[in-house]
């Protein structure tokens, strides 16, 4: 839409009118505006799936890879293939703004949401935050770049002040948004935090430089309930308030206009640019006319293909002895041991979660590889994290309609039902209600499969019972001790009781809880069977290891040790883990480790396995896609996109705990990989690192394209060439030679790296510059072009209020990871030259 009729439509409307189009009109919807043929715009969260407006189970989403594993692919191709898998999900649930990437760093192995980031790089998390973006967009839906800006931990999330120094704030933290920005990104969410002195949503950081120097045209948006005033926010770049009706904004902002303290064309522009956003996504008609939603864009791989496909893709191989692939024709028992191979954390916990339609587990996709080869074993090994919800994992029925299931009901204040319905799970967190509700009600009858002291929770907050065929378990009153919107509304404590129960024997669970204002939206009811002897688990799937010939041990976090809201208090595997690998390995040499979690975790048994592979939060399709890396039918083509340490305490960045609510990024340029190069240590896996199932050479570089003349050299010498700085966009290409040495076809990911020895000002000991992929056969030659961009040589000047280039030499390193770059060279920057915005 032309800028003149934007300027036309917003002369129809009233000061009241524009005001009130700028708060949401319900908590995840925008609000109409008639006057000018504005619809609403429909919001959902993401980057898993699309949830939709409700926080239904029967209401199911595809779930891709978490962020983590996207990061981890090193692939924009694909992962703009699986954006517009997330468009077409957009489309059919009429969801017109997609709420993700999550644009934030793995600062600190700490993070609770490692899972919902892509990586510790800002290079690379900015190509692959702009390749979703385009996916996402290329189909008429909104992206949205979260959270704007060093949102990059969970303690004190609603309130902690960041400091960071500009220089870092502009390399580091806001690159990954100007490369969104740069991608066309529709909307940009200024997080619940402060930087430097201003709550973000406040932040003169929201108009410089991104409305102002990035030329950003598109909506800043609210994160939810993360607007406290009136005026500041408003004259701030903050465009759109949500979650609505309620809103600081609404009469008090009119007021605040008619007093003169907040500019009607502040209130325009913010105006100007939600039109603009309706118009992007088809909810802007100026006729009146229906607004049809264009069809689901067409996926030839398939939905299911596709994020099969994802999960070998972004799966990082980080030890092998030469055990995997497995040769199915080979192994006549495979045992598969561990909780997670038959119940995975297919995503991270917290705001994000969808509610898929099918999980393939691991243990499931492994036996339907080896169906009619081998024999699969399953032992569970010892149990994990709390009683899952109802219906999850215990057989239990609506006691009304008999159906697998819980009946939901509201009861008045005198008890009376207002409202009953069959739902599908104990976790109900947006369960209808009416005016007149005193208490939401879930109950089932729970038929235990096995005999024993089971565990049952209730979860929420307020006055709560839970009972056991009216046996009380649970009785008392439990205040909210927190804000925390995931904590109030997705993921509320839960309190336990205990019961003994015999096999086969069914009783009736009723959980209540009393509605009162403040206390949230959810309400959580979990059971849980009697949890074997952690040592008698251990021994048992040793025991199944022994007489297998492979064993394939799962491992991985909970969601109480990794998600939104929280972040980690240590990195250790929780519970008996770390027992049960060294015990299976201990058994039977050919011991294959899979570990399932978002983001980083201590593997002191990662030398005495015979391999270890990472699959991240791998999605609906994971055990299929790990079935198919481990009998070798897909390459694990992941690389991490993290640095891994071996123990939490060789970390050389770890705070995420602010002091009297201030968090300073003291460590400056240094995260991750730099922060270990800084201080000399070396990581049980660099940043980077991903074996294949072939091996590479690294054989011959070449530096062309904004440089003079073309050089050359090999893995032993030193190449050179001058930068001139003279190509159409200063850019210059690392050309590399590198061979396959297996015996099998393959890919690689050839990284390059800058360096600036003698640097007038401080620098990263080196720093990621580009990336390419390239496959071959065996035997076969491949040459790998790295497009380097001019900002690679650039650094912010604070003095110069610019970005500059200071002359003389950087070297050009070429390698599979940063701590393995067996190629070398120099480029020459040749004259100083300062890049103002």
């Amino acid at each position: 839409m032309k800028e003149e009729e934007l300027a036309r439509l917003l002369d129809k409307l009233d000061l009241r009118q524009k005001v009130r189009m700028l708060t949401g009109a319900t908590t995840w919807r925008t609000r109409p505006e008639p006057a000018v043929g504005l619809g609403p715009m429909t919001t959902s969260d993401g980057p898993a799936g699309v949830r939709g407006e409700a926080w239904d189970e029967r209401d199911t989403s595809v779930l891709i890879p978490s962020a983590s594993a996207l990061g981890a692919m090193w692939d924009e191709g694909l992962v703009e293939r699986l954006g517009g898998l997330l468009a077409a999900e957009a489309r059919r649930k009429g969801v017109d703004v997609v709420l993700a990437p999550t644009l934030n760093l793995h600062r600190s192995p700490l993070g609770g949401r490692h899972f919902e980031c892509f990586s510790e790089d800002p290079e690379l998390t900015g190509r692959t935050g702009a390749a979703l973006i385009r996916g996402i967009q290329a189909h008429g839906v909104a992206a949205t770049a979260k959270h704007y800006v060093a949102n990059d931990a969970e303690t004190e999330r609603l309130t902690v002040d960041v400091r960071v120094d500009e220089r870092v704030l502009r390399e580091v933290y806001l690159a990954p948004f100007e490369a969104a920005v740069e991608a066309g990104v529709r909307l940009v969410m200024a997080g619940y935090n402060g930087v430097n002195g201003a709550t973000m949503t406040e932040s003169p950081l929201l108009t410089e430089p991104l409305k102002g120097e990035w030329g950003f045209d598109g909506v800043v948006i609210s994160d939810w309930g993360a607007v406290r005033s009136t005026e500041a926010s408003a004259l701030s770049g903050l465009d759109l308030v949500m979650p609505g009706p309620e809103s600081t904004w609404a009469d008090a902002l009119v007021a605040a206009v008619r007093a003169g303290t907040v500019p009607v064309e502040a209130v325009d522009d913010k105006v100007r640019r939600l039109l603009r956003l309706a118009a992007r996504v088809g909810a802007l008609d100026p006729l009146g006319a229906p607004l049809p939603h264009p069809a689901p864009p067409p996926h030839p791989d398939g939905v299911r293909p596709l994020l099969r496909r994802a999960v070998a893709a972004s799966a990082v191989l980080l030890r092998n002895d030469g055990l995997l692939p497995l040769d199915p024709d080979a192994v006549r028992t495979v045992a598969v041991i561990g909780a997670h191979a038959a119940g995975p954390r297919t995503q991270g916990g917290g705001s994000a979660g969808v509610f898929p339609d099918t999980v393939t587990t691991p243990l499931e996709g492994i036996r339907a590889a080896l169906a009619g080869r081998a024999r699969v074993v399953h032992a569970p090994g010892p149990a994990l994290g709390e009683p899952p919800p109802l219906g999850a994992a215990a057989e239990c029925r609506d006691p009304r309609s008999g159906l697998p299931g819980v009946l939901l009901r509201t009861l008045d204040a005198q008890g009376r039902e207002l409202y009953a319905e069959h739902r599908l799970s104990g976790r109900q967190l947006e369960p209808r209600v009416d005016a007149e509700a005193h208490t939401v009600e879930i109950s089932a009858l729970l038929l235990p499969a096995t005999g024993g002291e089971w565990t049952l929770g209730v979860g929420g907050f307020g006055r709560m019972t839970l009972t056991v065929d009216d046996r009380v378990l649970v009785d008392g009153v439990f205040p909210r001790e927190s804000d925390d919107p995931a904590v109030v509304h997705v993921n509320p404590p839960c309190h336990y009781g205990s019961v003994r129960m015999a096999a086969g024997h069914a009783v009736r669970v009723v959980a209540r809880r009393e509605l009162v204002p403040g206390s949230g939206r959810a309400t959580l009811v979990t059971a849980g069977p009697p949890a074997p002897d952690p040592a008698s688990a251990v021994a048992e799937a040793a025991r199944a290891a022994r007489g297998a010939d492979t064993a394939v041990v799962f491992v991985g976090t909970t969601e109480d040790s990794e998600s939104e809201g929280q972040d980690r208090t240590g990195l250790a595997l929780p519970g008996h883990q770390d027992d049960l690998v060294r015990a299976v390995a201990a058994a039977n040499p050919r011991t294959v480790v899979v570990v399932n979690a978002g983001g980083p975790v201590e593997m002191g048994w990662r030398e005495e396995v015979a391999a270890v592979l990472l699959t991240w939060f791998p999605g609906q399709e994971g055990g299929t896609g790990i079935a198919d890396v481990l009998l070798g039918r897909a390459e694990p083509g992941g690389r991490l996109p993290t640095t891994w340490g071996a123990v939490l305490d060789d970390a050389p960045v770890t705070g995420t705990r602010p002091e009297n609510g201030v968090l300073g990024y003291t460590e400056g340029l240094h995260i991750g990989y730099r922060a270990w190069l800084r201080e000399g240590r070396e990581p049980a896996y660099w940043f980077g690192h991903g074996l294949g199932y072939t091996t590479w050479a690294y054989e011959e570089m070449a530096v062309s394209g904004a440089v003079s003349g073309e050089v050359s050299g090999a893995a032993s010498g030193e190449v050179s060439g001058a930068a001139s700085g003279d190509g159409s966009d200063g850019s210059f290409t690392v050309v590399v030679r590198v061979r396959n040495t297996g015996g099998r076809r393959g890919r690689e990911v050839v990284q390059v790296y800058l360096a600036r020895p003698g640097s007038s000002v401080e620098r990263p000991h080196r720093w990621l510059a580009g990336y390419a992929a390239v496959e071959a056969g065996p035997g076969e030659p491949v040459t790998a072009r790295v497009r380097v961009p001019a900002r690679a040589l650039r650094h912010w000047s604070a003095a110069d209020r610019g970005w500059r280039v200071e002359p003389g030499a950087y070297r050009v390193l070429v390698g599979p990871s940063a701590g393995e770059l067996p190629l070398a060279g120099t480029v020459e920057a040749r004259r100083p030259r300062t890049v103002r915005p």
